[in-house]
């Protein structure tokens, strides 16, 4: 028996945060088993030859409608297949959930990416370089301690993508900054750290 086409096919990358918050989302909308996940090798540049370069430009990450860019996918996946809003924001609680979209996409992911970069990566060795991540993840994770010191979630009553949005980079920044002894007990805190373990 020939098995059938998966509606959704998910480029991702192994190791990389991007693709596997968007599997969270997936297996919290219930949607794992219709997804076909192909992990592409980075460090060959496979995401950046054909076909791969054609479904996505920006050579990150089929129907025939391609949504690329992690959080945009995200958005894509809760407007279409989350109309009791299990996960999502509804009234203007759904700007509040784009506010924390945009600034995991702006603010976390890409310097938690920078910190990888110059901890795991750069031939130099470049502390200063390392020194500016690390304390742009601390603020990062300050700015989210700030909000969840008062709150449960980001976004009102229940936890959301906007939730989900920050966890698998939060993995990548805590092994980054485990050598900070006043960092411990952020992980334990933070909302959701088993979901993003599984």
């Amino acid at each position: 028996m020939v098995e059938a086409r998966k509606q959704f096919t998910l480029y991702s990358h192994k190791g990389g945060p991007n693709g596997w918050k968007v599997a969270l989302v997936l297996s919290e909308l219930g949607l794992s088993s219709r997804v076909e996940t192909i992990y592409l090798d980075f460090s060959s540049g496979e995401h950046k030859r054909p076909p791969y370069i054609t479904l996505n430009p920006n050579a990150r990450y089929d129907d025939e409608f391609v949504v690329w860019e992690s959080n945009a996918i995200i958005k894509y996946l809760v407007d279409r297949y989350d109309p009791e809003h299990k996960i999502s924001a509804t009234g203007d609680d759904i700007y509040l959930q784009d506010q924390w979209l945009s600034f995991q996409a702006s603010g976390q992911g890409s310097y938690f990416a920078q910190g990888v970069y110059f901890h795991y990566f750069d031939e130099d060795q470049n502390e200063v370089a390392r020194t500016r991540y690390e304390n742009e993840i601390l603020r990062v994770f300050g700015v989210l301690e700030s909000v969840l010191s008062q709150h449960d979630w980001l976004v009102g009553d229940k936890y959301s993508v906007a939730d989900l949005a920050f966890l698998t980079w939060n993995q990548t920044g805590i092994k980054l900054t485990s050598r900070v002894p006043d960092f411990k007990g952020f992980e334990k805190d933070f909302p959701l750290q088993d979901l993003a373990r599984r």
